[in-house]
């Protein structure tokens, strides 16, 4: 490493890169953003990979989830809260469920760059650069809201710190607070099947807090009660902005990514020759990889050499999203081939991005049982093959959407223009986010007692 320099992908082969018609004034943005704060600080990004080498020992849990594309449309304090609060909801389940810690990884304050099928797209005879996300172009269907602008880099910038700001303090505020339990609940969930669930195990949460409060031990002096460690992630696919939010720790010296505390690399950018490897190879933060169908194994253990020579526990966190019906046949041989390379990895499941499809009446949509499939695949998977099943990677918000159909509330296909709110692919709304929680906490429960720890946080 020792020619790495946060510019070195430059020099590389790079796919997903948008096509900018000013690059100067692309790089006076990209060198005002080399002189902002970061929005997170190399310490955060350290606890965070020590509590990924926990969840790779099969003594914690990954919950990672958020937004598919975040956007400055629904940049808004409530969207944030209804958000923070279905994923606490989430971690509870999973905490309850599987007697272990749960590491809150969000898709938040800075998930704005999405990969694209296609450099273009055509409506109605009109061909147009296809939309990337917030950070680079509108989903505006024009020649100005598609062509790539690099001061939306700069909004991207303020609205992830805004966010990262009211996260902390939902976070450390008290909002977290375990005696809340029942206050995450949005009102528009308590008609859904999960409800009760969720109810049931708040009630036991609070005959819990009721026994520690006559030990002693309240909100008031056991901090772990009232807060809680929230870190964000986002696809590294923009390396001129990561490039720019690239700092050196002043305490150890090295390079750490300052757009977010885990970044990860995508199915259609992890080439091992290419700028995106190359660019992760240097950074110290925790960092994952998207495992699809076209991932040849042999290449895996290339790519986990190359990305964490020193095998650091906590490093490498591994994404995988086949789709229900290509699972069981892709990922038994990835588990081979990592068993085989000696590293160690987080074990993450992604049962979202394989299983989009397109409804009769033209939305894309991912069918819930089939998000359960997968799910399901993944744990019976590990424990066949006696490794960890570790995470679970979702793409979901805290709204009250129709963009998956399924779930206990039987949203169809002719009912996703209801509240098709998403910019770019299908999310699970806050209910089919929560029975989806208390699926994978059966899946947990059903985990060796050997691997379990002792509860610490929810």
């Amino acid at each position: 490493m020792s020619n790495w320099t946060p510019q070195s992908w430059r020099d590389k082969p790079i796919s997903q890169v948008p096509a900018y018609p000013d690059p100067e004034a692309l790089a006076q943005v990209e060198r005002r953003l080399a002189t902002f704060p970061p929005l997170v600080f190399a310490g955060e990004a350290r606890d965070l990979k020590a509590q990924l080498a926990e969840v790779a020992a099969g003594r914690a849990f990954l919950l990672q989830g958020g937004d598919c594309a975040e956007s400055f449309a629904e940049h808004g304090a409530d969207h944030i809260r209804d958000f923070f609060r279905a994923f606490l909801q989430m971690a509870v389940v999973l905490t309850h469920g599987a007697s272990k810690p749960v590491v809150k990884v969000g898709r938040i304050a800075g998930q704005f760059a999405k990969p694209r099928s296609a450099d273009t797209e055509t409506v109605d005879g009109v061909t147009l650069p296809s939309y990337r996300g917030d950070i680079i172009n509108d989903i505006d269907f024009s020649d100005k809201g598609r062509t790539p602008d690099p001061e939306r880099q700069l909004e991207a910038y303020r609205q992830s710190a805004a966010t990262l700001n009211l996260l902390r303090a939902f976070a450390s505020g008290g909002y977290a607070d375990l005696a809340r339990v029942h206050e995450w609940t949005m009102g528009f969930m308590k008609g859904s099947a999960a409800y009760p669930r969720f109810e049931a195990v708040a009630e036991k949460i609070d005959d819990a807090i009721d026994f520690m409060r006559a030990l002693g031990l309240t909100s008031d002096n056991t901090p772990a009660l009232r807060q809680t460690k929230f870190f964000t992630s986002h696809e590294a696919l923009l390396l001129g902005y990561e490039e720019a939010m690239t700092r050196r720790d002043s305490i150890t010296n090295d390079w750490y990514a300052t757009s977010g505390h885990m970044l990860w690399i995508g199915d259609r950018t992890r080439q091992p020759g290419g700028a995106h490897v190359e660019y992760f190879a240097g950074i110290r933060n925790p960092i994952g990889i998207k495992c699809g169908p076209t991932l040849d194994p042999a290449e895996l253990p290339v790519l986990l050499d190359r990305l964490n020579p020193d095998n650091e526990a906590g490093r490498m966190t591994l994404i995988c999203r086949f789709g229900s019906d290509k699972i069981a046949d892709r990922l038994p041989a990835l588990i081979d081939v990592v068993k085989a390379s000696g590293h160690t990895v987080v074990w993450c499941c992604d049962p979202m991005h394989g299983n989009t499809v397109k409804a009769s009446s033209g939305y894309k949509t991912r069918p819930f049982e089939r998000i359960l499939s997968e799910a399901q695949s993944f744990f019976d998977i590990h424990r066949q093959m006696g490794t960890y099943a570790g995470g679970v990677h979702i793409e979901m918000t805290g709204d009250d959407v129709t963009e998956c159909t399924g779930g206990t509330q039987a949203v169809t296909e002719a009912g996703l223009k209801d509240r098709y709110h998403t910019y770019c692919d299908p999310r699970l709304n806050a209910n089919q986010a929560l029975e989806l929680a208390f699926l994978v906490a059966e899946e947990l429960s059903r985990v060796p007692a050997s691997r379990r720890a002792p509860v610490t946080t929810i």
